[in-house]
């Protein structure tokens, strides 16, 4: 016949104390290893028995250890006289909120990592009209969403969103701006795909378009091919100079080939 469970006066088994105190097995074990926490009872088989003083210093030992000090911080508090008790608790509140402050700013950053997924581009429809000119289409980033939002590319250029604010997109729209001018004055200059001039811009277009997304060099054939064929596009760039998408086009295509690209087969990866 097995004999009964013993009560609190006779003291608490270590299954008991882990699911009145919420700490595990392992965790009472350990305490008691080193010396923390041990139960003062035994059983005639041996096991542990924690008694209502054992509870008590339990007790503190969760209450000390959800706050963040370790173990041995801890036992200097409950055993050595000399420590200054509220002096250790005011250290670890500071240390608190240090904590909450650096999660409440990663809140806020996963907060606007969210909002760019969603809208693309955190700027307010007058924001982007000073950055970018009266001609922009604030409802471009929605349909860029609904068009590639699933897509590796989309998520890059979100990420790079939700750390920009208008100072920064103002740089990287005067960066187009620059390179916008710079391929309209080497086509007006007669510079023919191909050569060192062509090729520089090519890889200056790269960088520039680093700052949205990385671009690889088959991925700048397949976007030059869509300025030249999509009406939008090729209306602001032959709104630049006339004939400026096509001439785009031919100095990627040609820059491509240089590097052992088939401009005809190359895809978007």
């Amino acid at each position: 016949m097995s004999s009964p469970a013993p009560s609190d006066a006779d003291g608490l088994t270590v299954g008991q104390v882990s699911a009145r105190l919420g700490v595990t097995v392992r965790a009472l074990h350990h305490w008691d290893e080193i010396g923390l926490a041990r139960p003062s009872l035994r059983t005639v088989a041996g096991y542990r028995l924690y008694t209502a003083t054992d509870l008590e210093r339990l007790h503190r030992i969760v209450v000390y250890r959800e706050t963040g000090l370790g173990l041995d911080r801890i036992r200097a508090v409950l055993d050595d006289s000399a420590v200054d008790v509220p002096g250790a608790l005011r250290a670890q509140r500071a240390q608190v909120a240090e904590r909450i402050e650096r999660l409440q700013g990663l809140g806020a950053g996963l907060d606007r990592m969210i909002e760019a997924h969603e809208r693309g581009l955190l700027l307010t429809a007058g924001q982007q009209a000073t950055v970018f000119g009266p001609g922009w289409d604030p409802d471009w980033p929605t349909r860029a969403r609904e068009a590639y939002g699933d897509t590796t590319q989309w998520q890059q250029y979100a990420e790079r969103s939700a750390s920009r604010d208008v100072d920064d997109w103002q740089t990287v729209a005067d960066a187009v701006a620059e390179l916008d001018r710079a391929l309209a004055d080497a086509m007006d200059a007669g510079v023919e795909p191909g050569a060192p001039e062509a090729d520089r811009l090519v890889e200056r277009h790269r960088e520039v378009f680093s700052s949205f997304f990385p671009l690889t060099r088959p991925m700048q054939v397949c976007l030059a091919r869509r300025y030249e064929a999509d009406p939008g596009f090729a209306a602001h760039y032959d709104g630049i100079r006339n004939g400026l998408a096509a001439w785009f086009r031919r100095i990627v295509d040609a820059a491509a080939r240089a590097h052992g690209i088939d401009p005809d087969t190359a895809t978007w990866e």
